[in-house]
């Protein structure tokens, strides 16, 4: 009686510890199968990518998104549609000249 206490014990523990491994898994494919960003710039500010530093880069709705650095993040989420059809109108263009 003692030994499956202890079985079961471990083995929910181990359910515990496992389950937040499998949402990394998720997250990692949902950044693979996202739209590449389609501008040199960062679409808050301007800038051009890579001026300043190393670019801040998410994944929003399934669209890769690049900004020059972390502080835009607040401008972007305080209205990301704008954003997000800039985004397409300039994926579109960039697909019209191919």
């Amino acid at each position: 009686m003692n030994t499956i206490k202890k079985i079961t014990a471990g083995a929910l523990a181990l359910a515990l510890l496992a389950g937040p491994l499998t949402t990394l898994g998720a997250d990692q494919n949902a950044e693979k199968k996202a739209k590449p960003y389609p501008l040199k710039t960062c679409i808050v500010s301007g800038e051009k990518l890579g001026k300043m530093d190393k670019p801040y880069v998410f994944v929003y709705k399934g669209q890769e998104i690049k900004l020059c650095c972390k502080d835009c993040l607040k401008d972007f989420n305080k209205n990301p549609a704008k954003y997000m059809k800039e985004i397409q109108t300039a994926g579109e263009k960039e697909k019209a000249k191919k």
